[in-house]
């Protein structure tokens, strides 16, 4: 991987990070996921699996970090773990035959409904979910927005990632 690549990846990841950090809780201790929309830029402009794979990783570490769901650490890293490897799949084939707007929409929007989804299951089979509150009212309350907020949001920061990317030729 080039240099150039790599420190782009990085800034995305830190970006993706600080946007985590200070994104406020939704009602729950649970928050929406900004920091998965820069997973998903990083997947459009990166093809190698190991690269996704690797800034997957980081990615569900530092979110781990800044997590506000009490015991959220292990399936931040599990959710991004698995979102990133069936994106990534379901991305592989669409490459080439769909227009990349399209392609960043579908990542930000079905990736954010995988992502949340795993985050929850996870959730509730290794710690348990917060006391009183269905699997359904979270999925409700805090995924669905999430998939919302990801996809408006998330293409904006896409945007406008994009138009630096032209200007600087980081990913050529």
């Amino acid at each position: 991987m080039k240099t150039k690549r790599m420190i782009a990846n990085s800034i995305l990841i830190a970006i993706g990070a600080i946007l985590h950090q200070i994104t406020p809780a939704l009602g729950f201790p649970m928050q929406p996921d900004f920091a998965l929309a820069m997973l998903f830029i990083i997947m459009i402009f990166n093809k190698e699996y190991k690269t996704i794979t690797i800034c997957g990783l980081i990615i569900g570490i530092f979110t781990a970090v800044t997590t506000k769901m009490p015991g959220g650490q292990l399936p931040n890293i599990i959710d991004k773990f698995v979102t990133c490897n069936i994106m990534y799949l379901i991305l592989l084939p669409l490459r080439d035959k769909i227009n990349i707007n399209i392609q960043m929409l579908i990542l930000l929007i079905l990736g954010t409904f995988i992502s949340g989804t795993t985050f929850l299951v996870s959730l509730m089979l290794i710690v348990g979910l917060p006391t009183g509150i269905s699997f359904t009212a979270l999925f409700i309350a805090v995924v669905l927005p999430t998939v919302i907020l990801n996809g408006i949001a998330g293409y904006v920061i896409y945007k406008i990632v994009k138009r630096t990317v032209s200007t600087t030729n980081v990913y050529v």
